[in-house]
């Protein structure tokens, strides 16, 4: 079970679910219009660690966090 956070101005709750790649999370999250959205533009991070790659694979316990493009001033 993997624990996926949401993070600036996504507006969901944490959700756990049983993932064994990024790949999984992100076909479980499309499921969602809202956020399928936001899939195509998020950085991701598993365990504060910045990944790219989808085929990374999850481990019990890892905290998946989804990072929305932010703009400054």
């Amino acid at each position: 079970m993997v624990t996926i956070e949401f993070l600036g101005p996504i507006q969901k709750d944490k959700i756990s679910l049983e993932a064994a790649t990024l790949n999984d999370v992100a076909e479980h999250l499309s499921q969602d219009a809202e956020l399928k959205t936001w899939i195509e533009t998020c950085a991701v991070a598993v365990n504060d660690v910045m990944v790219m790659d989808l085929n990374t694979k999850l481990n019990n316990g890892d905290k998946v966090s989804l990072l929305p493009p932010v703009c400054g001033g």
